[in-house]
């Protein structure tokens, strides 16, 4: 049974800095792409980036350039999102996505999901 779990999210204030984790079991993480998403009470969920197999990543949306970054950490099956930067419009639940792909897909079809690490941006 695959099983994301995510930590780190919290309340910060903004200009300041996060880095959540997402842990799999029972899924290889380091051999399968893993994305971020996120989605705030009453929006639309957005994906934020992606990283493949090969450590590629992929922005989905332009507002994450130079913000946010997705690194695969230590342990093995751990991957991070790096936020900085950040501002109020930020808050949101945070979620990592997993599926048998190796690339980062043009959708955001993923059929594994966490239930996510709340992350809360005070002005």
């Amino acid at each position: 049974q695959v099983q994301l779990v995510e930590s780190g999210g919290g309340l910060v204030q903004a200009g300041g800095s996060l880095r959540l984790s997402c842990v799999a079991s029972g899924f290889n993480l380091h051999e399968h792409a893993v994305g971020w998403f996120r989605q705030a009470p009453g929006k639309q969920r957005e994906r934020l980036l992606c990283i493949s197999n090969v450590n590629k990543i992929t922005w989905y949306e332009d507002f994450v350039k130079g913000r946010f970054t997705i690194s695969r950490g230590n342990p093995m099956n751990t991957v991070y999102l790096q936020m900085d930067s950040l501002t109020p419009e930020d808050t949101a639940n945070y979620y990592c996505v997993t599926d048998y792909y190796s690339a980062c897909p043009l959708n955001d079809e993923f059929d594994y999901r966490g239930q996510g690490t709340q992350v809360t941006v005070s002005s």
